[in-house]
Parts: C-alpha cells; sequence; structure tokens
C-alpha cells in the first residue's frame, strides 16, 4: 500500500503519513485504529504512533542519504538567499513548521521527469518587547 493509497483511506496527506512512520508525527486514536486495520500493525507499533515524537531527531547532523543530503546541500547553497528574501518580503521572522504543509508532485517532462516541492508555512514575525 502506496502512502497515496494512504492518504485516500485516511484523508490525511501523504508527507504527514509518511512523516507519522518516521516518528515525527503523532496520530490521533482514531488515526492509529485505521491504519492498524488497514496496515495490520502490532500492537506496540500502534501504541507507539500516538505518542509525542522527539521531533528532528532522525539522522546525524550531516545526513548521509543520498536523497536527503540533497536537500542539506540545496540549503547550504540557497538557505541565506532563501531567508533574505523571506525577510525581504515579510519582514524579520521566521517560516511556522507548525502551521506548515509540504507536497511532492510529479512533473512530467521530455528531459526527464521533475520533483516538484511545495512548503506553505506561515509566516511568524519576531515579537518585540
Amino acid at each position: 500500500m502506496s502512502f497515496a493509497d494512504l492518504e485516500a483511506a485516511l484523508g490525511l496527506d501523504e508527507v504527514w503519513i509518511a512523516s507519522l512512520f518516521y516518528g515525527q508525527a503523532t496520530a490521533s486514536a482514531e488515526e492509529a485504529e485505521k491504519l492498524a486495520s488497514l496496515l495490520s500493525l502490532d500492537p506496540a507499533i500502534t501504541a507507539a504512533i500516538k505518542e509525542f515524537p522527539t521531533k528532528g531527531s532522525l539522522e546525524p547532523v550531516i545526513p548521509t542519504d543520498p536523497l536527503i543530503y540533497r536537500f542539506y546541500e540545496i540549503m547550504q547553497v540557497y538557505g541565506m538567499p532563501l531567508k533574505d528574501v523571506i525577510q525581504e518580503k515579510f519582514g524579520d521572522g521566521i517560516m511556522s513548521a507548525i502551521d506548515f504543509t509540504l507536497d511532492v508532485d510529479k512533473v512530467e517532462d521530455p528531459k526527464g521527469d521533475r520533483v516538484k516541492i511545495t512548503m506553505c508555512g506561515k509566516f511568524l514575525p519576531y515579537k518585540k518587547w
């Protein structure tokens, strides 16, 4: 069963569902039971996906998986430019990773299919006090 299949069955985004399997999200009791039924999950796994995770603790500081490393490399090259452009458009602040969606799409191209990633996060200005 693919993440897209799970998205259709659960009504939750495929990227969010994948993050659940890596211990980076928390399922409600209802979501956990639906997943357990769909995937014949062990009761221990069903219980674990309902626990609050320690987020961002998957890999060493510099990732070794080639696909994940590309994102690290992209941030090394474009991180500061992105920061400057975001702050130029919005002011001094950050993009939320809590009030956030992440979508992955396949874009067919005769020169080779492309990966389209869309991040949409609420802008959070730094507070002055």
